[in-house]
């Protein structure tokens, strides 16, 4: 069986990198990154990548970067680690200055010729880095690369190579031991033709096209407020009316949201009520495998925008059929247009908090070893 590998820069992911002249070159400038010790120690322990120090270090060996002055620091870190079970299986670091453009350097793969022998699973191994050449080298090297970075835009050549980016050790921890939870549904009938991708661990960024305006707002409140990733793509009959493009969207989007979840374990479960000015909403859920749903919703109007009130319990019927979750839903107020606004913004807030994930803790949340 081939061998994965943690490819894991040293400053600005592992170690804080000092601001100024970005040189660790004393013990005073050695401060960890936040959370990356316990992390590093969790992976070690659970899962089976080998542990690879690459870095630059510009200059290293010259008077602008005297080696008497790296060691200290650089010792103290790997000791520090080691004294809590972190240890590197290799540790490469390239001294040339970027203008030489070394062979060596990041992004280049001069010193990872053992790993490009064949022996080693690239393809499933990871590059962690703060930089962008950490990203570029992942590319070089076949393998997938975790961004250090929340606020940095990719170029679009390094997209599909960058699997995370975050500045958080515990999301990265999660992601490398339970995994993505994403999901595509594509549902075709004579009615409808549909697509949907989601990423529950996303920063609800959404694309939403139903045909229906006000379907459209109300689904963008749905990822938003989870923070889920939502792409959503319809194609209905509104020559018709609206029906079959809003329940066969929420069917849709209930599969995506049950295939996503996966196994479940490590989730809170259960999940929130929020007014939205002269309404109160309750949407409280369970995803324990059982749909149901409590609707107790009035609506006056016969639509708010382009959207039939009356498909609005048949859209959550749906949803909690498809995505085998319970819910009980409670709106009360005057203006219609903030109560139904109110309930979606309110189911967002509930899979929020039930979909959050905590790895150190990744037991089934049941008594019935089953959801």
């Amino acid at each position: 069986m081939k061998k994965r590998v943690l490819f894991i820069d040293r400053d600005g992911t592992m170690v804080v990198e000092p601001p100024v002249d970005y040189q660790l070159d004393s013990l005073e400038k050695l401060e960890f990154y936040p959370k990356v010790i316990r992390n590093l120690y969790f992976i070690k322990k659970n899962l089976d990548f080998e542990f690879v120090m690459v870095t630059n270090q510009d200059g290293l060996g010259t008077s602008s970067f005297p080696e008497d002055t790296f060691w200290p620091a650089h010792n103290k870190m790997l000791k520090t680690l080691e004294g809590e079970g972190i240890t590197f299986d290799d540790i490469l670091i390239d001294r040339s200055f970027p203008e030489d453009n070394a062979p060596t350097r990041k992004p280049r793969t001069g010193l990872l010729g053992k790993y490009l022998s064949g022996e080693y699973d690239l393809q499933n191994s990871y590059v962690i880095g703060d930089r962008l050449t950490d990203v570029e080298l992942a590319k070089n090297l076949g393998s997938k690369a975790i961004f250090l970075q929340e606020n940095v835009v990719l170029p679009e050549v390094l997209k599909n190579t960058c699997v995370l980016q975050t500045t958080d050790w515990d999301v990265i921890s999660e992601f490398l031991f339970a995994g993505e939870r994403k999901a595509e549904v594509k549902r075709t009938t004579k009615e409808t033709d549909i697509y949907i991708a989601l990423n529950l661990d996303g920063k609800g960024d959404c694309d939403i096209s139903t045909g229906l305006g006000f379907f459209d707002h109300m689904l963008e409140q749905i990822g938003k407020h989870s923070g889920t990733d939502l792409i959503i793509k319809v194609r209905g009959d509104l020559n018709v009316d609206e029906h079959h493009t809003i329940e066969d969207t929420a069917i849709a989007l209930g599969e995506a949201l049950y295939k996503a979840l996966g196994d479940k374990r490590g989730i809170e479960r259960y999940g929130y009520s929020l007014p939205m000015d002269d309404c109160l909403c309750s949407v409280v859920l369970d995803f324990g495998g059982r749909p149901w749903l409590v609707w107790d919703a009035d609506f006056h109007r016969e639509r708010v925008g382009d959207m039939p009130t009356e498909m609005f319990l048949h859209f959550f019927k749906s949803l909690s059929d498809s995505a085998k979750m319970n819910l009980n839903i409670k709106a009360e107020g005057v203006n219609e247009h903030h109560k139904i606004e109110g309930i979606f913004k309110a189911l967002a807030r509930a899979l929020k908090m039930a979909k959050k994930r905590d790895i150190f803790n990744y037991e089934l949340p049941s008594t019935k070893g089953l959801l």
